[in-house]
C-alpha cells in the first residue's frame, strides 16, 4: 500500500466501520466487536491487501473486508452453535419525558422492519443511507453488480415502506 498510512486510514474509518460491523453481525455488539477485530487483523497481516489502482476507495474495500469477515464467522459458528442470543433490553432507569418514549418506539418500529426486509435489501440500505455510500460502491462492498445492487434497494425502500406504512 504505497504513500498509505493503513494505521491512519483505518482509525479514521473505524466508528463507521464499527457501525458496519453491528450491522453485518446482527446488531451483537459483542460479534460485532469480533469481527472488526479479525478484520483489522487481516489488514495489517497482509492477509487482506488494498490495491490503490482499483476501482474502489479504502472505505468500499474496507467494508468488504468486513462483511466477508462477518460472514466467515457467521458460518463457523453456525456449524457449531444453535444458541439465540438474548433479546437486547433497555435498563430501567427512571421514567423517560414523552419524546425519548416516542424516539424510542420509532427506532424499535423501523429496527423490527429492517428484520423483515431481506439480508441483501438490509445491506444496501445501511450502506447507501447510514454510510452515505452510492449504489455503485455498496455494490463493490456486497460484491455485486450495480444493478443487483440497484434492485435491491430499489425492493428494499418499498417493502421497508410497506412495513412501516402497517398499523
Amino acid at each position: 500500500m504505497q504513500g498509505m498510512d493503513v494505521r491512519s486510514e483505518l482509525a479514521a474509518l473505524h466508528a463507521a466501520s464499527f457501525g458496519w460491523a453491528l450491522a453485518c453481525a446482527g446488531r451483537d455488539h459483542d460479534r460485532a466487536s469480533d469481527v472488526l477485530q479479525h478484520a483489522y487483523w487481516k489488514v495489517l497481516d497482509g492477509r487482506a491487501r488494498f490495491l490503490a489502482e482499483g476501482a474502489a476507495t479504502f472505505k468500499t474495500w474496507f467494508f468488504g473486508v468486513i462483511r466477508m469477515t462477518a460472514l466467515e464467522q457467521r458460518r463457523f459458528f453456525a456449524r457449531r452453535l444453535s444458541v439465540d442470543a438474548p433479546p437486547l433490553s433497555v435498563p430501567a432507569s427512571g421514567p423517560l419525558p414523552d419524546s425519548a418514549v416516542a424516539r424510542m418506539q420509532r427506532a424499535e418500529r423501523l429496527s423490527r422492519a429492517l428484520a423483515q426486509i431481506a439480508p441483501r435489501q438490509r445491506e444496501v440500505l445501511h450502506l447507501v443511507f447510514y454510510e452515505d455510500m452510492s449504489i455503485a460502491e455498496a455494490a463493490v462492498v456486497m460484491n455485486v453488480s450495480v444493478g443487483s445492487a440497484r434492485q435491491h434497494y430499489d425492493r428494499g425502500k418499498k417493502r421497508l415502506e410497506e412495513l412501516l406504512e402497517q398499523p
